[in-house]
Protein backbone atom coordinates (compact mmCIF):
# COMPACT_ATOMS: atom_id res chain seq x y z
CA UNK A 1 0.00 0.00 0.00
CA UNK A 2 1.06 3.58 -0.68
CA UNK A 3 -0.02 6.27 1.78
CA UNK A 4 -1.79 8.23 -0.98
CA UNK A 5 -4.21 5.30 -1.20
CA UNK A 6 -5.51 6.23 2.26
CA UNK A 7 -7.36 9.21 0.81
CA UNK A 8 -9.94 6.99 -0.90
CA UNK A 9 -11.37 5.95 2.49
CA UNK A 10 -12.54 9.40 3.56
CA UNK A 11 -11.62 13.08 3.92
CA UNK A 12 -10.36 13.00 7.52
CA UNK A 13 -7.79 10.85 9.34
CA UNK A 14 -8.31 11.01 13.10
CA UNK A 15 -5.20 11.68 15.17
CA UNK A 16 -5.74 9.51 18.24
CA UNK A 17 -4.14 9.54 21.69
CA UNK A 18 -4.95 6.43 23.73
CA UNK A 19 -4.24 6.69 27.46
CA UNK A 20 -6.10 3.54 28.53
CA UNK A 21 -5.57 0.31 26.58
CA UNK A 22 -9.19 -0.66 27.32
CA UNK A 23 -10.36 2.25 25.16
CA UNK A 24 -8.55 1.05 22.03
CA UNK A 25 -11.09 -1.39 20.58
CA UNK A 26 -14.34 0.44 21.48
CA UNK A 27 -12.89 3.70 20.15
CA UNK A 28 -11.85 2.06 16.88
CA UNK A 29 -15.27 0.43 16.56
CA UNK A 30 -17.00 3.75 17.26
CA UNK A 31 -15.00 5.52 14.55
CA UNK A 32 -15.60 2.68 12.10
CA UNK A 33 -19.34 2.82 12.80
CA UNK A 34 -19.22 6.48 11.78
CA UNK A 35 -17.55 5.70 8.48
CA UNK A 36 -13.96 6.50 9.50
CA UNK A 37 -11.76 3.58 8.54
CA UNK A 38 -8.22 4.98 8.63
CA UNK A 39 -6.96 5.46 12.21
CA UNK A 40 -3.71 7.11 13.25
CA UNK A 41 -2.74 6.10 16.79
CA UNK A 42 0.03 8.38 18.01
CA UNK A 43 3.04 6.98 19.85
CA UNK A 44 2.61 9.50 22.65
CA UNK A 45 1.56 7.13 25.42
CA UNK A 46 3.02 4.00 26.99
CA UNK A 47 0.17 1.82 25.71
CA UNK A 48 0.14 3.12 22.12
CA UNK A 49 1.89 0.14 20.53
CA UNK A 50 -0.28 -2.32 22.46
CA UNK A 51 -3.34 -0.37 21.33
CA UNK A 52 -2.25 -0.59 17.69
CA UNK A 53 -1.73 -4.33 18.03
CA UNK A 54 -5.12 -4.77 19.67
CA UNK A 55 -6.94 -2.77 17.00
CA UNK A 56 -5.11 -4.62 14.22
CA UNK A 57 -6.16 -7.97 15.68
CA UNK A 58 -9.68 -7.23 16.90
CA UNK A 59 -10.94 -4.59 14.45
CA UNK A 60 -9.77 -6.02 11.11
CA UNK A 61 -11.90 -3.65 9.02
CA UNK A 62 -9.92 -0.68 10.32
CA UNK A 63 -6.71 0.50 8.68
CA UNK A 64 -4.57 1.31 11.68
CA UNK A 65 -1.31 3.22 11.54
CA UNK A 66 1.18 4.72 13.97
CA UNK A 67 1.71 8.45 14.36
CA UNK A 68 4.45 10.54 15.95
CA UNK A 69 7.30 8.33 14.66
CA UNK A 70 10.59 10.00 15.54
CA UNK A 71 13.21 7.23 15.60
CA UNK A 72 14.23 4.11 13.76
CA UNK A 73 13.01 1.98 16.66
CA UNK A 74 9.62 3.73 16.51
CA UNK A 75 9.26 2.57 12.92
CA UNK A 76 10.36 -0.99 13.69
CA UNK A 77 8.09 -1.28 16.72
CA UNK A 78 5.14 0.17 14.82
CA UNK A 79 5.57 -2.39 12.06
CA UNK A 80 5.83 -5.24 14.57
CA UNK A 81 2.66 -4.06 16.30
CA UNK A 82 0.71 -4.36 13.06
CA UNK A 83 0.72 -0.80 11.74
CA UNK A 84 -0.30 -0.60 8.09
CA UNK A 85 1.14 2.89 7.68
CA UNK A 86 3.13 5.44 9.66
CA UNK A 87 3.11 9.20 10.15
CA UNK A 88 6.01 11.33 11.38
CA UNK A 89 5.92 14.94 12.66
CA UNK A 90 9.03 15.78 10.63
CA UNK A 91 11.34 14.09 8.16
CA UNK A 92 14.84 12.61 8.22
CA UNK A 93 16.65 10.48 5.65
CA UNK A 94 17.00 7.73 8.23
CA UNK A 95 13.24 7.64 8.86
CA UNK A 96 12.49 7.56 5.16
CA UNK A 97 14.98 4.79 4.47
CA UNK A 98 14.06 2.53 7.38
CA UNK A 99 10.37 2.71 6.49
CA UNK A 100 11.20 1.66 2.94
CA UNK A 101 13.42 -1.16 4.20
CA UNK A 102 10.69 -2.63 6.42
CA UNK A 103 7.94 -1.83 3.88
CA UNK A 104 6.03 0.49 6.19
CA UNK A 105 4.28 3.18 4.11
CA UNK A 106 5.26 6.59 5.50
CA UNK A 107 3.43 9.91 5.50
CA UNK A 108 6.27 12.25 6.51
CA UNK A 109 5.76 15.61 8.15
CA UNK A 110 7.06 18.86 6.65
CA UNK A 111 6.65 22.53 7.50
CA UNK A 112 8.78 24.34 4.91
CA UNK A 113 9.77 24.31 1.26
CA UNK A 114 13.20 22.93 2.11
CA UNK A 115 11.66 20.01 3.98
CA UNK A 116 9.33 19.31 1.05
CA UNK A 117 12.36 19.13 -1.27
CA UNK A 118 14.19 16.91 1.23
CA UNK A 119 11.29 14.43 1.31
CA UNK A 120 10.82 14.62 -2.46
CA UNK A 121 14.48 13.77 -2.95
CA UNK A 122 13.86 10.47 -1.15
CA UNK A 123 10.77 9.70 -3.20
CA UNK A 124 7.99 11.01 -0.94
CA UNK A 125 5.34 13.11 -2.67
CA UNK A 126 2.38 12.76 -0.29
CA UNK A 127 3.29 14.72 2.81
CA UNK A 128 1.81 15.84 6.11
CA UNK A 129 1.91 19.61 6.65
CA UNK A 130 2.51 19.96 10.39
CA UNK A 131 1.67 21.87 12.48
CA UNK A 132 -0.54 23.09 9.65
CA UNK A 133 -2.23 26.18 11.07
CA UNK A 134 0.83 27.34 13.00
CA UNK A 135 3.11 27.31 9.93
CA UNK A 136 0.75 29.10 7.56
CA UNK A 137 -2.17 26.78 6.89
CA UNK A 138 -4.22 27.47 3.79
CA UNK A 139 -2.03 30.35 2.60
CA UNK A 140 1.11 28.22 2.78
CA UNK A 141 -0.58 25.37 0.91
CA UNK A 142 -1.68 27.80 -1.79
CA UNK A 143 1.91 29.01 -2.02
CA UNK A 144 3.21 25.45 -2.29
CA UNK A 145 0.85 24.64 -5.18
CA UNK A 146 3.07 26.46 -7.68
CA UNK A 147 6.58 25.11 -7.09
CA UNK A 148 5.31 21.78 -5.76
CA UNK A 149 2.48 21.11 -8.18
CA UNK A 150 3.14 17.35 -8.08
CA UNK A 151 2.96 17.12 -4.27
CA UNK A 152 -0.17 16.33 -2.23
CA UNK A 153 -0.57 17.33 1.42
CA UNK A 154 -2.43 16.15 4.51
CA UNK A 155 -2.63 19.24 6.77
CA UNK A 156 -2.65 18.29 10.46
CA UNK A 157 -2.38 20.43 13.56
CA UNK A 158 -5.00 23.04 14.36
CA UNK A 159 -7.46 21.80 11.72
CA UNK A 160 -11.05 21.77 13.02
CA UNK A 161 -14.39 20.49 11.80
CA UNK A 162 -15.13 24.07 10.71
CA UNK A 163 -11.87 24.72 8.87
CA UNK A 164 -11.48 21.25 7.33
CA UNK A 165 -13.77 22.02 4.34
CA UNK A 166 -11.61 25.05 3.45
CA UNK A 167 -8.45 22.93 3.52
CA UNK A 168 -10.08 20.14 1.51
CA UNK A 169 -11.20 22.64 -1.13
CA UNK A 170 -7.55 23.15 -2.10
CA UNK A 171 -6.45 21.07 -5.12
CA UNK A 172 -3.33 19.79 -3.31
CA UNK A 173 -5.22 18.62 -0.19
CA UNK A 174 -7.06 15.29 -0.64
CA UNK A 175 -7.36 14.58 3.10
CA UNK A 176 -6.65 16.25 6.43
CA UNK A 177 -5.81 15.04 9.92
CA UNK A 178 -7.67 16.02 13.05
CA UNK A 179 -7.85 15.42 16.78
CA UNK A 180 -11.43 16.63 17.10
CA UNK A 181 -12.91 13.21 16.32
CA UNK A 182 -11.63 11.73 19.59
CA UNK A 183 -11.76 14.46 22.26
CA UNK A 184 -10.34 13.56 25.65
CA UNK A 185 -13.55 14.20 27.58
CA UNK A 186 -15.58 11.82 25.41
CA UNK A 187 -12.95 9.10 25.73
CA UNK A 188 -12.77 9.48 29.50
CA UNK A 189 -16.58 9.23 29.68
CA UNK A 190 -16.61 6.22 27.32
CA UNK A 191 -19.11 8.11 25.17
CA UNK A 192 -18.59 6.03 22.05
CA UNK A 193 -21.92 7.09 20.54
CA UNK A 194 -20.76 10.71 20.54
CA UNK A 195 -17.51 9.71 18.83
CA UNK A 196 -19.49 7.81 16.19
CA UNK A 197 -21.52 11.00 15.64
CA UNK A 198 -18.34 13.05 15.19
CA UNK A 199 -17.00 10.43 12.78
CA UNK A 200 -20.18 10.58 10.68
CA UNK A 201 -19.88 14.36 10.58
CA UNK A 202 -16.26 14.14 9.45
CA UNK A 203 -17.04 11.50 6.83
CA UNK A 204 -19.61 13.76 5.22
CA UNK A 205 -17.31 16.78 4.81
Amino acid sequence: MKTIELVKYGPVIPVIVIEDINDAVPMAEALLAGGVKVLEVTLRTSCALAAIEMIANKVPDAIVGAGTLRTKSDATNAKLAGSQFAVSPGYTNEMGMVCKEIELPLLPGVSSGGEVMHANNDGYYFLKLFPAVAVGGINLLKGFSGPFSDVQFCPTGGVTVNSAPDFLALPNVPVCGGTWLTPKNLIENKDWAAITKLAKQASSI
